[in-house]
């Protein structure tokens, strides 16, 4: 499968500008996976921003949802 880089621009929320694997998703997938964490697409603006890419942090995230 070939990388669409131009269609991944479209939905990265990544703020991370100097991330060699940004709008590269399989990549980033894999980078986070091994280090037991979720890419930044998986957040909301507000959690993305603390670069928190815990599952903790996502399972935080939408336990306040439902709160």
């Amino acid at each position: 499968m070939e990388c669409t880089i131009e269609v991944n621009k479209k939905y990265c929320t990544c703020t991370y500008e100097s991330c060699a694997r940004k709008h590269h998703c399989c990549q980033c997938l894999h980078y986070h996976r091994n280090h037991g964490e979720l890419p930044a697409c998986f957040f909301t603006k507000e959690y993305e921003r603390t670069y928190d890419r815990s599952i903790q942090n996502f399972i935080k995230m939408h336990s306040s949802k439902v709160s």
